[in-house]
């Protein structure tokens, strides 16, 4: 055994006294606080009375330090999706790397550092957004997934369990694809459920689908596969015309399920089929793309499913985790499940039947004229809740707080196709009255995105961030040496920023809550001040514009958290022209993380952090005191976890 080995199997074996920690706590047992995903907990030591006294109480690396030690070549991104989880009085969270950290809930000092299978040397990863733990009598396990692989890990040590698949762990490669996920696993009785993430522009029109998968929690057997493309002779086959079904991939769960234990569903957030902005090559409305479904626990049979764009063109995919919320409406108590979609809908379901709260309306919408393209000529639009962002662009909706900015967004826009929700995609011309692609409302980073919902139980109101930020879904002639594909998505472009500012009014980021019980918007407010700081602004008294950055919601008896995001997390700058920033739109982002008054959207306080807040954050009552963790990062700042409390 080398030296480094000794030196790591001394890190993974620390145990800093975690037999003796308080057993007064409120604990954070699931991604979300709940299988439901609520992102709410039953706690008000935090409260308005003295939140303006909240200041750091520990800060801890993506990465524990000693790790760096021992090979000072380990890198990785300042993108840390991370959220922990606090449970028998100990936090656990996935690292910068992908691996597990257990660590002190009052002081942040690591307890053990998961092993991995082959050394510490050359290690490479990526953060995940977190765990998911299961427990049967004295029978309990840490699940992750890292890389292309499952892993069930023993919480008080680290190691990985014996019993599950090999050496603790199972391959969740699919097909000829690589697998990567950037989710967390969920707990259903016995069965450990995951997704995927696949690319979101294949090089041809097959791809492999990104089918869901059951896996059993004490042996690692796969217990069930749902199909999100049918196969022959299953449900769904239908929407497929042409047998497109046979080569046609994705479509794949690549954010997080929720699981209701009691009735033994699970409710899976499916993506949009392959290509993401073309469907040319598969007529039809394509089930299970983007779509809800709902699936048994313990067999992966579908309940129930509704499609919530059909043919899906826009990258619409549903990105969140659906929340379960039991409501009343009308007299009548109904078990619910709530889909924020990317287009700004929250689709309101039966989580029994799949039966909608509120009437779905088919309505028309614009109609392609790409070569090829059959669009549906509706879509489904919910009756309640209203839209909780904007949808659709119009010349009214060009910025106009000078002429001169008015004239510039203006000329901008004569560039581009415009139009309601839904408008498809366009081809993207050369010529001098060629558009350049169509300006789309939300776009495919906007409305609702991975951040979610948070849900008040004691009042029935969902808490819903969204990102107000248009997007260029421009399409090009797929190149016959390069693709199959008739035609390929462009370079989906965020639009110009007429003298450096966003293109339409503001607010680019609000939060809005809603009465569920009545189906009503009870308020919305900017995220944020945006880019108030501007030459061209200043002298104008305006209001906070708001934010566009990805924030996820943290809600508690008495308060309502929401950071501001940070441009790390678009993860994708190719799709930004040199003229601007990377982020994920002109001035998004921001190092701001603030309290909210739950009935009005009053700021009630806010701290500067480090840096902008990256994964979702969470709170626990450990040893009498209530904290708040939420993992940061950017291009300029290490990635961490920050942990705020009252003196």
């Amino acid at each position: 055994m080398s030296r480094a080995t000794r030196r790591y199997a001394a890190i993974a074996m620390i145990v800093c006294g975690a037999a003796v920690l308080s057993a007064q706590s409120t604990e954070w047992r699931s991604y979300s606080s709940d299988p439901g995903s609520t992102k709410y907990a039953a706690v008000d030591q935090i409260n308005p009375s003295n939140v303006a006294r909240l200041r750091v109480a520990w800060r801890r690396p993506a990465l524990d330090p000693q790790l760096k030690q021992l090979d000072p070549t380990l890198t990785f991104s300042n993108n840390f999706r991370a959220t922990p989880l606090l449970v028998n009085g100990v936090l656990y969270g996935p690292d910068g790397v992908g691996l597990v950290e257990a660590f002190d809930p009052r002081t942040g000092k690591t307890i053990w550092v998961q092993q991995p299978p082959g050394g510490v040397s050359g290690l490479r990863g990526d953060s995940t957004r977190g765990l998911a733990y299961w427990r049967s009598g004295a029978e309990e396990r840490l699940f992750v997934q890292r890389g292309e692989t499952l892993t069930a890990l023993d919480p008080k040590t680290g190691r990985p369990s014996p019993g599950f698949g090999t050496g603790g762990s199972v391959s969740l490669r699919l097909g000829k694809e690589p697998y990567n996920w950037t989710g967390a696993p969920q707990v259903c009785r016995d069965v450990v459920i995951v997704g995927a993430s696949m690319s979101d522009s294949p090089p041809n029109k097959e791809g492999t689908p990104g089918d869901v998968r059951g896996y059993d929690v004490r042996t690692g057997r796969l217990r069930w596969t749902f199909h999100v493309v049918p196969r022959e002779g299953e449900f769904g086959i239908e929407t497929w015309k042409n047998d497109s079904w046979r080569y046609t991939g994705h479509a794949n769960l690549w954010s997080i399920p929720s699981v209701d234990e009691q009735l033994g569903y699970a409710y899976l957030p499916l993506t949009s089929a392959t290509s993401d902005m073309y469907g040319g090559h598969r007529p039809g409305n394509n089930l299970f793309s983007t779509s809800l479904v709902c699936v048994s626990c313990l067999t992966g049979e579908r309940v129930w499913h509704q499609q919530l764009v059909h043919h899906d063109l826009w990258d619409y995919d549903l990105p969140a985790a659906p929340v379960l919320a039991d409501i009343t409406v009308a007299g009548r108590r109904i078990r619910a499940v709530v889909q924020v979609t990317k287009q700004a809908f929250a689709f309101v379901f039966d989580r029994v039947t799949g039966q909608p709260v509120w009437p779905i309306e088919e309505r028309p919408v614009p109609q392609s004229a790409t070569p090829g393209e059959q669009t549906s000529p509706t879509q489904p639009f919910p009756t309640k809740p209203p839209p909780f962002d904007r949808q659709g662009v119009s010349v009214d909706d060009l910025i106009d707080f000078t002429p001169e900015l008015r004239a510039a967004a203006l000329e901008i826009a004569r560039h581009y196709a415009i139009g309601p929700l839904f408008t498809p995609p366009s081809i993207k011309g050369s010529g001098p009255t060629d558009t350049r692609g169509t300006i789309q409302l939300p776009g495919s980073v906007g409305g609702g995105d991975w951040q979610g919902a948070a849900f008040d139980r004691e009042t029935g109101i969902l808490y819903v961030p969204s990102i107000t930020a248009p997007f260029v879904a421009d399409l090009v002639p797929g190149n016959p040496k390069e693709t199959n594909l008739t035609f390929t998505r462009g370079t989906r472009e965020y639009p110009p920023a007429p003298m450096g500012l966003p293109l339409l009014k503001p607010p680019y980021g609000r939060i809005t809550a809603i009465d569920l019980n009545k189906g009503e918007i009870v308020w919305a407010v900017p995220n944020g001040d945006g880019p108030r700081d501007h030459p061209l602004l200043k002298g104008l008294k305006l209001p906070p514009l708001g934010n566009t950055g990805r924030s996820a919601p943290l809600l508690t008896r008495s308060l309502l958290f929401v950071g501001e995001g940070d441009p790390i997390m678009s993860g994708d700058a190719r799709r930004i022209p040199p003229s601007m920033p990377p982020s994920l739109a002109p001035g998004a982002g921001g190092h701001k993380f603030r309290a909210y008054d739950k009935e009005t959207g009053r700021v009630l306080w806010e701290t500067e952090l480090p840096a902008g807040t990256t994964g979702a954050p969470m709170t626990y009552l450990s040893g009498g005191k209530q904290f708040i963790v939420v993992a940061l990062g950017s291009r300029e700042h290490g990635a961490e976890y920050v942990a705020l409390s009252l003196p």
